[in-house]
Parts: C-alpha cells; sequence; structure tokens
C-alpha cells in the first residue's frame, strides 16, 4: 500500500521535516478513541506524530493492529516533495513483512 499522509499539516511533521529522508522508517499505532475515525492509524516518526494513514486506506491495516500485530507492517517514506501542498509532501509505502 502507498499513501501520502493524511492531516500532516495539522500535526508535527513540519518540526522533523528536515530529518525525514527517503527509506526512513515510520511507526503505525491505531488510535481506537479517535472521534473522528473508528479505524484511524496515526503515523509516527520517532516520538512525532505525523498524521494518519488516508481513512479511505485504513480499515483492514486498522484492524490488524487491534489485533495486536503491530510488527507486521513495515513502514517506509518512498516519496518527499517539499514543493507540493502539505498533504502531498510526504509518500509512505506500507510492506507486509
Amino acid at each position: 500500500m502507498n499513501f501520502d499522509i493524511a492531516g500532516f499539516s495539522y500535526w508535527e511533521g513540519c518540526l522533523v521535516f528536515g530529518e525525514l529522508k527517503i527509506g526512513t522508517e515510520l511507526t503505525l499505532v491505531r488510535e481506537e478513541d479517535n472521534k473522528f475515525d473508528p479505524y484511524a492509524v496515526a503515523v509516527y516518526y520517532k516520538e512525532s506524530k505525523l498524521g494518519f494513514i488516508p481513512r479511505s486506506a485504513n480499515h483492514e491495516i486498522s484492524k490488524f493492529l487491534e489485533l495486536g500485530h503491530t510488527s507486521l507492517f513495515e513502514v517506509r517514506i518512498n516519496r518527499i516533495t517539499p514543493d507540493a501542498h502539505t498533504e502531498n509532501q510526504i509518500g509512505v509505502i506500507v510492506y507486509i513483512k
């Protein structure tokens, strides 16, 4: 699966943007208490929340994470486009290990 990080402009992405590179490993965290999306999966770089998997693509991954399969996925940055709109600056790819 690949996607642009949803909500990138609302979280901590601008604080760590200079540290992000293609190939940087990211972490997925299930947000069961998210009041806007019952299947919300946040994307983190170290301790910084970058945003979310887009709502249209998060359902299956959220179920795996909910069942405790957090080590099933490898998540990496596959595109950085600094001149794009902030919602399209960081592309992510998710692999099943």
